[in-house]
Formats: structure tokens, C-alpha cells, sequence
């Protein structure tokens, strides 16, 4: 085990080549072009997303505004159907239950 670990130590112990270049690293790199490129693009998904934002938001307003209308809407025709329900005449309303109508007894 001693043996192993010495092999181990002293192979920690030499230095790593390095490697050499062999691409000019000018030719590799974005440049001024590809600066002015990306920060472009970078704008434009920023637009866009404040854009996309913002419909979505107009419309979430919107279904809101006809979600509530559509609620006044139903109200409304269930406050007609209740009062159109209640709307009896007086004469035909047979409170005693024995046939007569009005308030004759006779």
C-alpha cells in the first residue's frame, strides 16, 4: 500500500504538460461585430417580452370586464325572472283555499 501511494504522490508531483495553442484566438472570438450582434438580439427579447407581457395583461383585464358583465347579465335576468314570478293578480289569488275569490264570504 506504501508503494502505491508513493507511485500516487509522485505522479502529483510532475508537472502536466501544457497544451499548445493551435488556433489563432482572433479568429475564434466574436469581435466587435458579434458584440454588437448579441446585444441586439438581447434588446429585442426584452421588447418582446415586455411586449407579450403587456397583452397578456390587457387581456386577462378584458376577460375580467366579461366575466363581470356577464355576472350583472345573469343578475339581471334572474331579478326579472324572480319579479315576473311574483307578479299575480289580486283578484284570482285564493288566500282561503275554498274556491272563492276576493273578499266575499259567502
Amino acid at each position: 500500500m506504501n508503494d502505491a501511494l508513493d507511485r500516487f504522490v509522485r505522479a502529483l508531483a510532475e508537472p502536466m504538460p501544457t497544451p499548445s495553442m493551435t488556433v489563432d484566438p482572433t479568429l475564434v472570438t466574436p469581435g466587435p461585430w458579434g458584440f454588437a450582434i448579441i446585444v441586439f438580439i438581447s434588446l429585442a427579447v426584452i421588447l418582446l417580452v415586455f411586449d407579450m407581457l403587456r397583452r397578456i395583461r390587457r387581456g386577462r383585464v378584458r376577460a375580467d370586464i366579461a366575466e363581470e358583465l356577464e355576472a350583472e347579465a345573469e343578475a339581471q335576468r334572474q331579478a326579472e325572472a324572480a319579479e315576473a314570478a311574483t307578479q299575480t293578480d289580486d283578484e284570482n289569488v285564493d288566500a282561503a283555499g275554498d274556491d272563492m275569490t276576493g273578499d266575499s264570504r259567502s
